[in-house]
């Protein structure tokens, strides 16, 4: 099964998401553990997302140099 796509601002908004039910207090312990691997995840999309998006706009910065 192929994964979904999902998008930065998804991603960022899943993350504050979280943060918050866990300031809140609003996760259980059962939940937690879950949720913070969730959020591991979530992190290393950005950071894909990122190094991805600043690739792309240096490629293109240089192209417009040539």
């Amino acid at each position: 099964m192929a994964k979904k796509k999902i998008s930065y601002r998804d991603t960022i908004s899943e993350i504050e998401e979280t943060i918050a039910s866990i300031e809140n207090g609003a996760l259980d312990v059962d939940e937690l553990s879950d949720k913070v691997k969730r959020v591991s995840e979530l992190l290393v999309i950005c950071k894909d997302k990122l190094h991805n998006t600043e690739k792309e706009v240096e490629k293109i910065l240089n192209e417009m140099d040539e």
